[in-house]
């Protein structure tokens, strides 16, 4: 007998696997490929207070070792969200998380506010690589005084325990972190998508309407476990890593780094079952290596 279920903010997961918001819609989209009721949590795409339009196309491009995408947080808004894709996440056996995004705190608490009262929120990530409108466009995540203050800010409003999702485009990640940690975040999610560039050569032109995009997929894994590896010395909150995930290996380098659950997200557009196949990897590695609890993992390379 093996037991894979993790705890995170006081949540228990049957197992230490969901996907990364962005690449999953609501689960609506993926439910004909994947059993959701086996995932250990299901993360939706970004909601904001009122329907976001995301960025001109083209918006996706492919890049060795991943892609670059510049949507620019596209979604219906919050009031479509509780209405269509709440009530079917709620007929499945899996902790709903629901990504949160902003570009003022008003913005983000009134998400928080209108979630407040639905029993099929488990958990609230906070996307806080959204430009903060009222500071110049930065995102609120690079600056650790913005982080500790939308931290503080969102869990006054909120019922759900808070994770803050970080974003890699900082100098040391760990400032953040702290930061978080200091503005009363429940957990931590890392990394979020990498600042890239892609140029069409023929077209001379840029391959993103937008000329910057994340980049995400296999390419950026060893930096997030690095970064998770790193976070997880300087912090004691629990953290989802992901970054390149494809495989079981991939997420169990995320949990011997000190990740308590991991999220798959590009590989999803590649294999929709990708999250099936690293709950499945994770179980028969335990298996072979006699592991009889996942939370044993955790942490432990030195």
């Amino acid at each position: 007998m093996i037991n894979t279920k993790v705890t995170v903010a006081g949540v228990e997961l049957k197992n230490p696997v969901m996907t990364a918001s962005g690449t999953f819609g609501s689960g609506m989209e993926y439910s004909e490929f994947v059993d959701l009721s086996r995932l250990g949590a299901v993360v939706t795409k970004g909601v904001a207070n009122v329907p976001w339009p995301g960025n001109p196309i083209p918006r996706v491009a492919e890049i060795r070792g991943g892609m670059m995408n510049a949507i620019g947080l596209q979604n219906p808004g919050v009031e479509t969200f509780c209405t269509r894709d709440l009530p079917f996440l709620e007929q499945y056996d899996t902790a709903v998380i629901v990504n949160v995004c902003g570009h003022t705190a008003e913005e983000y608490v009134e998400v928080v506010e209108r979630l407040s009262d639905e029993a099929a929120v488990d958990l609230l990530e906070i996307n806080i690589s959204c430009p903060n409108v009222r500071c110049g466009g930065i995102a609120f995540g690079q600056n650790p005084d913005s982080v500790e203050a939308i931290t503080r800010e969102v869990k006054r409003h909120a019922k759900q325990p808070v994770i803050m999702k970080l974003s890699p485009n900082v100098t040391d990640i760990t400032e953040l972190a702290r930061a978080a940690e200091a503005g009363g975040a429940d957990a931590l999610s890392m990394i979020n998508t990498l600042t890239g560039m892609k140029i069409d050569v023929n077209r001379r032109t840029f391959a993103l309407a937008n000329q910057t995009g994340g980049v995400s997929g296999p390419a950026i894994h060893p930096i997030a476990v690095r970064m998770v590896y790193q976070t997880a010395q300087a912090v004691k909150l629990p953290i989802i890593g992901m970054g390149g995930i494809s495989s079981a290996e991939d997420a169990l380098e995320f949990i011997l780094a000190g990740a308590t659950a991991v999220a798959v997200g590009t590989a999803n557009f590649r294999n929709p079952r990708t999250t099936l196949d690293v709950i499945e990897g994770i179980e028969d590695y335990m298996r072979c290596q006699k592991v009889e609890d996942i939370c044993s993992l955790i942490g432990t390379v030195k």
